[in-house]
C-alpha cells in the first residue's frame, strides 16, 4: 500500500521532537528547528530593523511596495524564524503580489509574553510612520504566530487605533487555556501536539503577572465589542489537529457579532501543513487561497511607491 504523503510529513516532524529532552538547549531546539523547514526561496531577503524590532523583507519578483503583509512565525513561542518560514513566507508574499515583512519577535524563556505581542505591535506602528496605512497592512501567522497576529489586532483595537485590512491565519492557537472540545475529542487524531504539551508551552512563555486569560493572548477570550471591529480574517486549520476549536471557536464567537471571519477544515491535514508546499498540495492550494485572499482586502492606491 502507498503511503500517504502527510505520513512522511508526520515523520519528519516527529524525527526533531524526538531528539528533544528536558535537558536539551533552547539553542539547539531553535536550529533544529530551522533545519526542519529550511529551503531556497525564490525572493529578494533584506534585513531591516523596525524600530528596535529585527525583521526581514521577503520581495519576490513584481511584489507591490506600497503595502505589506507582517507575517508572525510560529513555533510556540520558543522557537521559530524568519529563517524556519522564509519558504512559506515567500510563498505567500508571491500569491499576494505583495511584499512582506518577516518580524523575528523575541522568544521565551530568554523574553517572556507580552514581549513578542510588544514587538509584533511595534513592527506595526513603525509600518504606520513609514508611511503605510492601516488599509495596506495584512497580518499573518500560524500556530503561535496567529495568536500574536490576533492579540496585535485586539490590542490595538482596545487602543482605539485602526485594524489591519486583514489576516490569513493557520492553525491559530487562540485559547492559551486549551479550553476547547477538540483537545480531548481529536486527541487521538493528532500526532503531535497534545492538551498537555500545549499547556506546558503556555506556562513556559507568560511572564510575571501575565495570565492565560488575557486576550491579547488568548483572542478567543477578547470582548464582543472587540470582536465585531475586526478586518476579514481567513482561518485554516488541519482535520487532525487537537487546534480545531481554537478556529472553530474564535471564528463562531467572532462570526456571531457579525465579523467577517471564515475558518476551514482541510481534511486529513496536520498542524501548519502549509509548511510543507514540496510535499502536500494541499499545502501549496492553503497557501495560494491566502494570498488571493489578502490581494483581495488591501488597498490599492493610484501611484506606487517604494518603501524600505
Amino acid at each position: 500500500m502507498t503511503r500517504e504523503p502527510i505520513e512522511g510529513v508526520i515523520d519528519r516532524v516527529r524525527g526533531v521532537y524526538s531528539r528533544w529532552r528536558r535537558d536539551t538547549p533552547v539553542s539547539q531546539m531553535r536550529a533544529d528547528w530551522d533545519q526542519l523547514f529550511s529551503s531556497s526561496v525564490s525572493a529578494t531577503i533584506e534585513t531591516v530593523m523596525a524600530d528596535a524590532v529585527a525583521c526581514e523583507w521577503v520581495r519576490p519578483a513584481a511584489a507591490r511596495r506600497d503595502a505589506a503583509i507582517v507575517y508572525l512565525h510560529g513555533g510556540g513561542f520558543r522557537v521559530g524564524s524568519p529563517a524556519s518560514h522564509r519558504e512559506i513566507i515567500a510563498r505567500l508574499a508571491a500569491e499576494a503580489g505583495t511584499q512582506a515583512l518577516a518580524v523575528d519577535y523575541r522568544l521565551a524563556p530568554e523574553h517572556l509574553l507580552p514581549a513578542a505581542l510588544e514587538d509584533a505591535l511595534a513592527v506595526v506602528a513603525w509600518l504606520e510612520k513609514s508611511g503605510f496605512p492601516a488599509d495596506r497592512i495584512a497580518l499573518a501567522g500560524d500556530s503561535a504566530g496567529a495568536a500574536l497576529a490576533l492579540g496585535a489586532m485586539v490590542a490595538r483595537l482596545q487602543q482605539g487605533r485602526p485594524s489591519p485590512a486583514a489576516a490569513y491565519l493557520m492553525s491559530a492557537w487562540t485559547d492559551l487555556t486549551a479550553s476547547g472540545a477538540s483537545y480531548h475529542s481529536r486527541a487521538m487524531l493528532d500526532p503531535i501536539h497534545q492538551r498537555p504539551m500545549i499547556l506546558a508551552m503556555a506556562r513556559g512563555a507568560l511572564g510575571p503577572g501575565v495570565t492565560a486569560e488575557d486576550p491579547r493572548l488568548s483572542p478567543l477570550l477578547a470582548s464582543a465589542e472587540i470582536m465585531r471591529a475586526l478586518p476579514p480574517i481567513l482561518m485554516q486549520v488541519g482535520e487532525r489537529e487537537t487546534l480545531v476549536s481554537d478556529t472553530e471557536d474564535f471564528a463562531a464567537r467572532a462570526g456571531a457579532t457579525g465579523a467577517a471571519v471564515r475558518s476551514e477544515i482541510w481534511p486529513g491535514m496536520i498542524h501548519v501543513f502549509q509548511q510543507f508546499p514540496d510535499d502536500l498540495p494541499e499545502a501549496r492550494e492553503a497557501v495560494a487561497a491566502g494570498g488571493k485572499f489578502i490581494a483581495t482586502h488591501l488597498a490599492t492606491v493610484q501611484t506606487e511607491s517604494n518603501h524600505t
